[in-house]
């Protein structure tokens, strides 16, 4: 289930801008108490609007990718595990996403953040399984 390179290319580097500025924005967020705080403060917001541009691009590919990848790797029982483990992946990131923007509670942001840093911080290592798995399967 080999994807136009065009199209992979734009899926890693919209995977790989997400994780560059999530990740930058974490260090950025933990460096804003330090002396340089007005700096890393300014950092960490053009961090986060960097992410939110990069999600939005990701979700109009995860959307492009159903049709053209998901479909047909499951009807013809391919890496379906990783895949389907991707798909949740992704689904948790989006919703927790969602959740981040519009939870104003005390108690469910901190959670939600959590939950969206570490999948968001792991799923590096399992897009590469899944590209593995794939084209081992092939």
């Amino acid at each position: 289930m080999r994807l136009d390179p065009r199209f992979r290319f734009s899926l890693y580097a919209a995977f790989s801008v997400l994780f560059v500025t999530g990740a930058g924005w974490l260090l950025a967020d933990q460096m804003k108490d330090g002396s340089s705080a007005e700096a890393w403060q300014v950092t960490a917001t053009y961090l986060l609007m960097l992410h939110g541009g990069a999600a939005m691009a990701t979700l109009m590919l995860l959307g492009a990718l159903f049709p053209l990848h998901i479909s047909r790797a499951w009807r013809s029982r391919k890496n379906q595990t990783t895949g389907m483990v991707m798909v949740a992946f992704n689904a948790v990131l989006i919703l927790s996403a969602f959740g981040l923007y519009y939870f104003g509670s005390d108690t469910l942001r901190p959670w939600t953040s959590g939950l969206h840093t570490g999948i968001g911080l792991g799923l590096p290592v399992l897009f590469i399984v899944h590209v593995v798995v794939g084209r081992r399967s092939s």
